[in-house]
């Protein structure tokens, strides 16, 4: 009998040190990286939308060009679609769902690119306003070219699957942490139990 009861005994879950481990994931490097580009991305369309804002004042102000102004008004606009397309917000892409594919996307940024280099000023009153047009224009024009090339390439599908992929891995851990508390709550129930 009392064999019986050590074999019972055996059977009987232990507490382990390795329940209280957490599982730990590493991050993507490639889901990092397209993170950081789309940073960048987005801080230098936020760039060109103050160029055009700027631009779009001056304008306005001294009344000699409206449809500058105009112009800039609509820059600013279309900016603000590709800021809103870089942070993924799941609103936007649901309805937008053309900015889920990278090559249309770029075109879409190097539209702006070209929209805020159009109507420079020839007279030269304004000559840092130029420079800051320019820099935020090629900036903005670089990273469209990247999404462009790279959506050909199918980056954009792959960065998706990944995403996927990230996502089923953090719910198996979560899951799997849940499992592991379980059995810690049902051990504890059994050792209560014995005494």
């Amino acid at each position: 009998m009392s064999r019986n009861g050590d074999e019972m005994e055996e059977n009987v879950p232990t507490l382990s040190s390795s329940s209280n481990t957490r599982i730990r994931r590493r991050p993507d490097p490639f889901l990092v990286t397209c993170r950081c580009f789309s940073f960048v991305t987005c801080l230098v369309a936020i760039l060109c939308i103050i160029v055009n804002v700027l631009s779009a004042v001056r304008s306005f102000r001294h009344g000699s060009d409206i449809f500058d102004g105009i112009f800039r008004c609509y820059a600013v606009v279309i900016a603000c679609f590709v800021v809103l397309a870089e942070t993924e917000w799941s609103f936007i892409i649901k309805f937008w769902q053309l900015l889920e594919y990278w090559a249309a996307r770029g075109m879409l940024q190097i539209f702006v690119a070209v929209m805020t280099r159009a109507f420079p000023d020839y007279f030269g009153e304004r000559r840092e306003l130029v420079v800051f047009q320019s820099i935020a224009s090629y900036l903005l024009l670089a990273c469209g070219v990247i999404y462009v090339v790279s959506g050909i390439l199918c980056i954009g599908f792959l960065k998706r699957s990944r995403q996927k992929q990230e996502i089923t891995r953090e719910q198996a851990t979560k899951d799997l942490e849940e499992l592991e508390r379980r059995k810690e709550e049902l051990e504890q129930l059994l050792l209560a139990e014995r005494v």
